[in-house]
């Protein structure tokens, strides 16, 4: 029950800055939303910081967990799996775009979330390395993070330009460019 009620807090602020931005997260605001008491927000958040916080930490897991595949697959086929994911129909919603376009905003403006967004981005691109290293064993560790690096940039301008309305078709020249880049011999 207390477990729920933590996630359905969260899930309000992550649709609150998706709607209104960091001015639109407030206590009042998420509590409102997700049908709690004021209390209950600072309970487990305490502040609009920590709620900011714990929004960028959700997204964290999200992207780790585009990573985690089937590992009964063949490390090519995980590879090409998890590079698939960002263009699931669930992450090319405006709703779910404008949230990651305002957490993005946040910590390119704030010390405390860009040090979470930091971190996060180094973990995702090891794991993704990881990935690469698997599929392509001979590669070095170096060369396996770049490429992890310029496949996350990609990844990143498919969700940003989707935003935009980009067709499918060039979403899908940028998934297949992505697979090149991190399956070139």
């Amino acid at each position: 029950m207390e477990e729920a009620r933590g996630s359905r807090i969260l899930d309000a602020v992550l649709a609150l800055l998706a709607e209104h931005g960091i001015s639109g997260v407030s206590i009042r605001a998420v509590a409102g939303r997700a049908e709690v008491a004021q209390g209950l927000v600072n309970y487990y958040y305490g502040d609009k910081t920590g709620l900011i916080r714990a929004a960028l930490e959700r997204i964290e897991a999200q992207d780790l967990a585009l990573l985690a595949v089937d590992p009964a697959q063949p490390p090519g086929q995980r590879l090409r799996t998890a590079l698939r994911r960002v263009a699931d129909p669930e992450f090319l919603t405006p709703a779910y775009l404008s949230l990651r376009l305002q957490l993005w905003a946040l910590a390119s403006a704030h010390p405390d979330y860009a040090e979470i967004n930091t971190r996060a981005q180094a973990a995702y691109r090891a794991e993704l390395a990881a990935l690469i290293r698997a599929a392509r064993p001979a590669l070095p560790i170096a060369e396996a993070n770049r490429r992890a690096a310029d496949v996350d940039v990609i990844q990143n301008g498919i969700w940003l330009t989707a935003l935009l309305g980009l067709d499918a078709d060039s979403i899908s020249r940028n998934l297949a460019r992505c697979e090149e880049i991190a399956l070139a011999p």
